[in-house]
């Protein structure tokens, strides 16, 4: 896309509304698709908009988004049978978030014949939704080039053959099925698949663990950081980085790709448009090269299973432990390789005898022997947590302390711990700086 030319984004206008929960303010605003304006509208690039929604939401998503910077708006189609709201559980993708698309099964979509509306953009971006794909190209130019933002409702990369030979880039995370099924054990799969599609790149963003640009013209791959903070609201991160990059395509995929990541970090700093433009100014002054020179997280989904985590807690069957749950849950979204040592080497019953006793502590210690970190959370003051924390740091081995009861504020737990929070979105950060050193080999 050369500088200048508007970029035209297709995909549903979703409303997003993100439960209430204590400290956590309720959230309700335009998303899907409005997300990606959000991003263009931050950097000053130009854009319009082809929107599949409901009826009720044209006027309102129409008058919000030219306020935004929008050039064009078109009604591309209605979706029936469905208020297209998305209840959100969990904004800060700790774990997963939890989506409930209301009434999704009574979902359908009627699409419009709008001419030639859509005729003159050269360079498009598509975020699929429960919408035929193959309708969207009779609407545009013959040579306008397609990119894909993939996170649901595509199965399959088949579902892009009608694009082969216009796609400029491929673009999926993590989270998505379509990696879950196809690239999550190997990348590449997904890298064959895109290849014999004609794209130039596919990006793969690794949420915490920063993101890869495979170039696959020039058959390199990028590696761009993530820059990790308290994170306020993750949702639409992903599609102001894929918007951004396609914006800033004219300078380049490496520098396009570093100020998309840098647009979605600021993103997820704020839910309020003004602050995040403000924010987004302040990153874009910066070079390619000052960029690169500010550091961040970088950590590839595949490799976190080569380090194994020793998790430190009252991880008990009689324990009443949702803190542990959950922190366990997230650890395995994130594809972390847990060593969990009451589920490997056993839980005692009372009174077992000492022979046992000390055969278990041989094979837990054992255990905390082979692993790079330990995350330990001790609730209840548990006195086996905190002699495991001891060890481990006497071994020198990294220790991320979550405390969510506040119990073990003490010096020895706090200053020794490469982390200590009460919140589970620093210590899952921290973890990932302190695993993201060990794999580059840095202290």
């Amino acid at each position: 896309m050369g500088e200048g030319n508007p970029l035209l984004l297709v995909g549903e206008i979703i409303v997003d509304f993100t439960t209430a929960k204590p400290g956590v303010e309720c959230k309700l605003r335009l998303g899907g698709v409005v997300h990606a304006a959000r991003g263009l509208w931050a950097c000053d690039l130009p854009y319009a908009v082809a929107a599949v929604c409901p009826s009720y939401l044209v006027d309102q998503a129409r008058d919000f988004l030219t306020v935004h910077g929008c050039k064009d708006f078109v009604w591309l189609g209605e979706i029936i049978g469905s208020p297209n709201v998305m209840v959100i559980g969990d904004a800060t993708e700790v774990s997963d978030q939890g989506y409930e698309d209301l009434l999704r099964d009574e979902k359908s979509v009627k699409f419009f014949d709008v001419g030639t509306a859509l005729s003159a953009y050269s360079e498009v971006l598509i975020f699929p939704g429960r919408y035929s794909l193959a309708e969207i190209k009779r609407f545009v130019a013959t040579d306008a080039r397609f990119s894909f933002d993939i996170a649901y409702d595509v199965d399959d990369f088949s579902l892009l053959d009608a694009f082969s030979g216009h796609l400029s880039a491929v673009i999926t995370s993590t989270s998505s099925p379509l990696f879950a099924r196809i690239g999550s054990e190997d990348i590449t799969p997904m890298l064959d698949a895109v290849k014999s599609l004609g794209a130039e790149v596919f990006l793969l963003k690794e949420n915490r663990g920063g993101s890869r640009m495979f170039n696959l013209g020039a058959g390199k791959t990028e590696l761009i950081p993530a820059i990790l903070s308290t994170t306020i609201n993750s949702v639409g991160v992903g599609d102001v980085y894929s918007a951004v990059m396609l914006g800033f395509r004219h300078k380049g995929w490496e520098d396009a790709a570093w100020r998309g990541a840098r647009a979605a970090t600021a993103y997820s700093q704020t839910t309020y448009p003004d602050d995040f433009r403000r924010d987004v100014k302040r990153e874009l002054k910066l070079s390619l090269d000052e960029l690169r020179d500010l550091g961040g997280t970088n950590l590839p989904w595949h490799d976190r299973p080569r380090f194994h985590i020793y998790l430190a807690a009252p991880d008990f069957t009689y324990v009443h432990k949702p803190e542990v749950d959950r922190a366990v849950e997230a650890l395995r979204y994130h594809n972390f390789r847990l060593r969990r040592p009451v589920q490997e080497n056993g839980e005692l019953p009372l009174g077992s005898s000492d022979a046992v006793l000390h055969q278990t502590f041989a094979a837990d210690v054992a255990l905390l022997e082979k692993c790079d970190v330990v995350f330990a959370i001790p609730l209840e003051r548990d006195p086996g947590t905190l002699v495991e924390l001891g060890m481990a740091l006497a071994r020198n081995k990294p220790v991320i302390a979550f405390d969510p009861r506040r119990e073990n504020n003490n010096t020895m737990v706090t200053g020794g711990s490469a982390s200590y929070s009460d919140d589970l979105d620093a210590s899952l950060n921290a973890l990932f700086v302190t695993i993201s050193k060990l794999w580059m080999g840095t202290p």
